[in-house]
């Protein structure tokens, strides 16, 4: 205990801690990234990818609970850090900006708050599925496809068709790759893995990494304003017409989860 509190306390130690924790952070990124791709693949496949980790417990939370504990860790470690270089230089340089330094570097913890404050609504949003923050006023986890599974495509499509969700989305996600970008760099320094030989390639591994992710999760909401997935909502409507012809300008959503059974049949 008194190893970890003195390795805590150093710079050095927090360092470590960032690194380690960002690490895994941007392998969740890339399985994340993955995993959601699937909804090219149709209802079918994220559908039942998404069911696999609801009746999955024993990979679920501790995923869940990792996850969370790296994320605070991250966070607290950034703050702590800031707060030490801050209190190290009370008198702020007579010239601002300094060299070498890119925007993504000085401006690693307000994007790094931005993201914080993105991933929670995305929590709300998708996990949570909180009426109040989706713009329908309905639980998504009350969607379910005709096997009587959650209709993760469903959710997906109508919470990018709302266009303020997916500019937000869409900017979250262009910081969170900025940050990456950075911060991939930035890991391997702290461990003493980076150097004038391998510098430039890690430097171009992260920037790579980067673009391919935005590219991946921008396309999904791109894709849903363009119109992909609409056919799986109309769908929705003919499984249930009387209560689609109620109020033709909700969104077939509340018709599973009101008129038809599990199995996605009329009652």
């Amino acid at each position: 205990m008194n190893l970890l509190q003195r390795v805590w306390r150093s710079s050095l130690g927090k360092k470590y801690v960032m690194a380690l924790t960002g690490a895994a952070l941007f392998l969740f990124v890339v399985g994340h990234m993955v995993g959601n791709l699937q909804v090219f693949l149709g209802p079918e496949a994220i559908n039942r990818y998404g069911h696999f980790l609801k009746t999955t417990p024993e990979i679920l939370w501790p995923a869940r609970i990792g996850l969370l504990t790296c994320v605070g860790l991250h966070i607290v470690a950034a703050i702590a850090l800031v707060g030490q270089n801050r209190a190290a230089r009370p008198v702020a340089y007579a010239k601002l900006g300094a060299q070498g330094a890119t925007a993504a570097s000085r401006t690693m913890i307000w994007s790094g708050l931005i993201i914080l404050t993105f991933v929670i609504y995305h929590l709300l949003h998708y996990t949570l599925t909180l009426a109040s923050v989706n713009g329908y006023g309905l639980d998504f986890s009350t969607l379910r496809d005709a096997e009587g599974r959650h209709d993760i495509f469903a959710m997906i499509v109508m919470g990018f068709q709302k266009w303020p969700v997916s500019v937000f989305y869409l900017i979250a996600v262009s910081l969170l790759c900025t940050h990456l970008g950075h911060g991939v760099g930035s890991m391997f320094q702290s461990l003493g893995l980076k150097n004038h030989v391998w510098g430039p390639r890690i430097g171009g591994f992260a920037r790579a990494a980067s673009v391919i992710l935005f590219l991946g999760y921008a396309s999904i909401p791109i894709a849903v304003l363009s119109g992909f997935g609409g056919g799986h909502l109309a769908e929705m409507r003919t499984r249930a017409p009387q209560r689609a012809s109620e109020n033709p300008a909700v969104p077939a959503r509340i018709e599973l989860s009101h008129g038809t059974n599990a199995a996605g049949k009329g009652k």
